[in-house]
């Protein structure tokens, strides 16, 4: 039977591989960074474009919250290397949906208003307001833990809802398995999250 911090580091190496993993599918699903104009442009609605539009300043913001906890000390290598885990996965998928809105001539702030919605909210896709991101900065030790957790768990789950929806909706292939690999990846963290909120 595995110790409990055993467990802990186990299950974000999963979540940590489950990105990883889940990262470099949506590569491989996407389209290249200088595509021809049939493959990018060919097919796509107004959904995939409000899924790139509100996710880029989504995954924006949970990288700042990732940042905002790494740059603490003392805090607990499982949250650490969840936060470093997220990071690797985002970045390079808010990339990829700008070079997508580029693509299709679309303007990449059509969302920019969601930011300014109530953390944590109902309507709010788990974004924080600017009080919940100066609540995660002025945190510490095992405050900050809990904030981080708390936060994110409400973020993801936005995310998921926002990702589920272009699979229903969109019609971009790439757009829609870069969706798929957000609810596969950030549900595996959200499970993390739980076990690690439960730990004493």
């Amino acid at each position: 039977m595995l110790k409990p911090r055993t467990f802990f580091y186990a299950a974000v190496s999963l979540a940590a591989a489950l990105t990883l993993s889940s990262c470099a599918g949506g590569n491989s699903a996407t389209a290249p960074a200088s595509p021809t104009g049939s493959q990018t442009t060919a097919a796509f609605n107004a959904a995939d474009v409000t899924f790139a539009q509100g996710m880029i300043p989504h995954h924006e913001q949970a990288v700042a919250m990732s940042d905002d906890l790494l740059a603490k000390d003392g805090l607990d290598q499982n949250v650490t290397a969840l936060a470093t885990a997220i990071k690797a996965a985002q970045k390079p998928e808010i990339a990829q949906l700008k070079d997508w809105l580029t693509a299709w001539g679309e303007d990449e702030n059509g969302m920019s208003g969601m930011s300014g919605m109530s953390g944590m909210g109902e309507g709010s896709n788990g974004m924080m307001s600017d009080d919940d991101m100066m609540t995660l900065r002025d945190a510490s030790g095992t405050e900050a833990r809990t904030v981080f957790l708390q936060q994110m768990t409400a973020h993801h789950r936005g995310a998921v809802a926002m990702a589920q929806l272009e699979i229903d909706n969109g019609e971009n292939a790439d757009a829609r398995a870069m969706a798929a690999n957000i609810v596969k990846t950030q549900t595996a963290e959200l499970a993390v999250m739980a076990t690690l909120l439960a730990a004493p």
